[in-house]
């Protein structure tokens, strides 16, 4: 759970942004304690964070594509919100990405 947490706050503060400006917070979905953990020590409140390890179980390297997908289809990604992702997985591999929303077709300037 340390490295979700250091590695999300080393992005945040490398994009000059901060954890109040996310509005959607979509972790690998591995089990719901650690990422409950994790964005309890992030600071992320639990409504901005997507969960469906409930309905999918963990499906590994697809869980955050798959978790990030379900919410924009129930409508809590919307464009120009700010989402952090962040995973893990087998060794010592992890990291984070934070990526700006846009509408389906819109392209970013």
């Amino acid at each position: 759970t340390r490295v979700l947490v250091s590695s999300a706050e080393k992005l945040l503060a490398e994009c000059g942004r901060s954890v109040d400006e996310i509005d959607v917070y979509v972790p690998h979905q591995a089990n719901i304690r650690i990422m409950d953990h994790a964005a309890r020590k992030l600071g992320i409140p639990t409504e901005k964070m997507v969960v469906n390890v409930d309905r999918y179980g963990n499906t590994s390297s697809g869980s955050i594509p798959l978790a990030l997908a379900d919410a924009v289809d129930d409508g809590r990604v919307r464009d120009g919100a700010l989402v952090l992702m962040t995973g893990m997985g087998a060794g010592l591999t992890w990291g984070s990405s934070l990526i700006e929303w846009t509408e389906r077709g819109k392209i970013a300037a």
